[in-house]
Parts: structure tokens; C-alpha cells; sequence
């Protein structure tokens, strides 16, 4: 299904057919497709969207973040795996805290749960970063 440039974020790059590589969705997902272009409310910034499509409609459940957010929960979840419920210290400038300790262990065992699809991805996002800092 083809990223639609009718609406309101103006999409600069795309991925189409994003159900068919939306790891432990896979098969399963109302996810069709990822871009990152013009924002929906302010052209002037770049903004990162995920296109939902129900009922061979685009949903208004899709979700446009600005760049930075998506980021930043990154950040927290690679943080989040590295949390220490004994220790106060966040593991990033973030600056997260644990609001309930009980369930910290849940994150880790998601992780572990699906690391077969979620550490390929991790990796590959280490490997574009390490090559994009090269270039700057």
C-alpha cells in the first residue's frame, strides 16, 4: 500500500508495506507504513509517522511524533533494559525514574521474550548510528 501524499504529513521518505517487516506484528498489525516528512500541523518541522490503516481507510489513530520524541523513547526503552531497581541512578539524561518497581522486571522480560525480532533491530540501529556519527 502506497504512502499517501494527500494528507496532511507531507511524507519526504517511506516505507510502504510496513506490515509485511513489523517484527512480532508481522502478519498481524494495522501498521502499513513509516515516513518521515513535513509535519502534520507545522510544515516548517520534520516529524516521523506511523500510517494505520483500518478498514481500507487511513486511520486517524495513526501516530506523528517529532523527531526528537522518537529519540528520546529509544533512549528509554535501551534505558529501561538497563534499569537497576536497587539503584536510584537513570541511566540517561532523561533522567527516568522507576514509578513502580514492581514491574521493572516486566520490560526486561519482554525483551527477552522477543529478542529474537527486537535485538536484530537494536543492532541495526547501532549500525546506522555508528555510521552516521562517522559522517559528522
Amino acid at each position: 500500500m502506497s504512502i499517501p501524499t494527500h494528507l496532511s504529513h507531507k511524507p519526504i521518505i517511506g516505507v510502504d508495506n510496513y506490515d509485511k517487516i513489523d517484527s512480532i506484528y508481522v502478519g498481524n498489525t494495522d501498521v502499513e507504513a513509516l515516513s518521515i516528512g513535513n509535519a502534520q500541523y507545522d510544515h516548517g518541522e520534520i516529524s516521523l509517522k506511523v500510517w494505520r490503516r483500518v478498514s481500507n481507510r487511513w486511520s486517524r489513530q495513526s501516530e506523528e511524533l517529532p523527531i526528537h520524541r522518537n529519540l528520546d523513547l529509544s533512549i528509554l526503552f535501551l534505558a529501561a533494559l538497563m534499569t537497576d531497581v536497587n539503584s536510584n541512578y537513570s541511566k540517561s539524561s532523561l533522567r527516568e525514574e522507576i514509578v513502580n518497581k514492581q514491574k521493572v522486571g516486566e520490560i526486561r522480560g519482554y525483551y527477552e521474550e522477543n529478542e529474537n525480532k527486537l535485538r536484530p533491530r537494536i543492532l541495526e540501529l547501532k549500525k546506522v548510528l555508528d555510521e552516521f556519527l562517522l559522517l559528522t
